[in-house]
């Protein structure tokens, strides 16, 4: 191949060799990585080259000569065109088996650790599962109409044009398509950039980002549609605090997590649209069940809960604990986390606010002993909390990630700097069909 800055157009074959983690095919042409998209493991291809690096290229495939036997058919007629997933081409089994390889890969390069034992993967429905996420609208005027969807694979400054998402919340995927006919009537067509959409057990709220004051047609015209789909509207002409409910003029959005102990009652989480809450309610649930198993709560444990966010752990940890302490940065969810341990009629939970990102030893619950620690950050991890804790009453902590480099860097600082041993880990399938590795940890003295 040339080594020019100029993108050649001259098709060439290739083998892809892994399976990236972004979820594209990787080969090696002329000694330098080439990822590509919709590739395979094993596959043999014709590819073109979209893009060139210094360190690496990117390609698509233009013919598939040798498929793998992993390869599906994607479900949505979508796949390929929408960034929302990347996976839908290959098997199920093929995907966790994917996820778990990355997950031990980062325990191995990044952490220099690995589980003495691996727990079995988590999965719960591949479909119509998303319940929460952010959808892109752009009023293209050379089509002559309104685009509403997630952003573009190849392009991710353009909006895909979906009319149906199927793995979005039945309450809204089939109805995406209505939605851009919808906005395509509007005055603020262009005023627009995008919705919210978040789902309690009972309704599917819309949070419509607008740049400029509505009309009353407007208004008129998302209160219709909300009435007509069972939908909750809300407006955000600016900030996160100015969300406020259009129609109708009080939904409650709640979402339950139970128990298959008949000792432990179910717990109701409410929430604002904007709150973090898990994407995917039957792996919450599963993950719920998971974590309590490796914790091992008892009567007399105290357990310190960080990263918490509305109580989504701690609330059901109180339950079979003697005092669970919730810490969270974000003040509005550790009110609604607090106001949703007195709805349930649990005493024994006290919630904080601190940015765990910043040294909080000096702390009032940082000093105290804790018997368990539960683990829950953002993509970031936790290192700058294990600077200051586990104390050493501490003997077993559970740790749920979101990102498997973060966890594996804080594996290490658990085991090398702490004297804790990587008892169990697996991945959890928060996100079917994407490249989105969720995972689980035990850690014990």
């Amino acid at each position: 191949m040339s080594r020019s800055n100029s993108v050649p157009q001259t098709p060439f074959e290739a083998v892809i060799t892994d399976l990236g983690h972004d979820g594209r095919g990787v080969a090696r042409v002329d000694g330098k990585t080439v990822f590509v998209s919709g590739a395979l493991l094993g596959e043999r291809a014709i590819l073109r080259l979209r893009k060139r690096h210094r360190r690496f290229d990117e390609a698509e495939v233009v013919e598939l000569l040798e498929r793998s036997p992993h390869r599906v058919e994607p479900r949505c007629r979508h796949f390929g065109e929408c960034s929302g997933c990347s996976f839908q081409h290959l098997d199920a089994a093929s995907q966790i088996e994917s996820k778990q390889r990355v997950l031990s890969e980062n325990f191995e390069r990044i952490g220099k650790v690995s589980p003495q034992s691996w727990l079995p993967p988590l999965t719960s429905d591949a479909w119509a599962y998303r319940r929460r996420g952010r959808l892109s609208v752009r009023n293209v005027v050379k089509k002559g109409r309104v685009l509403v969807g997630f952003r573009e694979e190849e392009n991710p400054r353009f909006v895909a044009d979906i009319q149906h998402c199927e793995v979005v919340h039945p309450a809204l995927g089939p109805k995406i398509g209505l939605l851009a006919e919808l906005l395509n009537t509007m005055d603020a067509a262009s005023d627009i950039p995008q919705i919210e959409f978040a789902a309690g057990d009972d309704i599917m709220a819309l949070v419509f980002r607008h740049m400029q004051p509505l009309s009353e047609r407007d208004t008129a015209a998302l209160i219709v549609f909300g009435q007509q789909h069972g939908l909750a509207i809300y407006l955000q002409p600016g900030g996160n605090s100015s969300v406020h409910p259009l129609w109708p003029e009080h939904p409650r959005l709640a979402f339950r997590i139970g128990s298959d102990d008949a000792r432990y009652a179910d717990v109701e989480l409410e929430f604002e649209p904007l709150d973090f809450v898990q994407v995917n309610a039957g792996m919450n649930q599963r993950m719920l069940a998971r974590a309590i198993e490796l914790l091992d709560p008892q009567p007399t444990d105290r357990v310190l809960d960080l990263f918490c966010g509305l109580g989504n752990f701690t609330l059901p940890i109180a339950r079979r604990v003697a005092e669970v302490a919730g810490v969270e940065g974000e003040h509005g969810l550790v009110e609604r986390a607090a106001q949703n341990a007195a709805r349930n009629g649990i005493d024994n939970a006290r919630f904080h606010v601190a940015n765990l990102f910043e040294d909080q030893r000096h702390a009032d619950w940082a000093k105290q002993p804790w018997d368990k620690v539960l683990l829950d950050p953002p993509r970031a991890g936790a290192d700058k909390v294990l600077e200051y804790l586990p104390h050493k009453q501490t003997r077993r902590i559970v740790y749920v990630s979101c990102h498997p480099a973060s966890l594996a860097r804080d594996a290490g600082i658990l085991v090398n700097q702490h004297g804790f041993k990587l008892v169990s880990a697996g991945v959890m399938d928060m996100f079917p069909h994407t490249a989105h590795v969720e995972s689980i940890a035990l850690f014990e003295k």
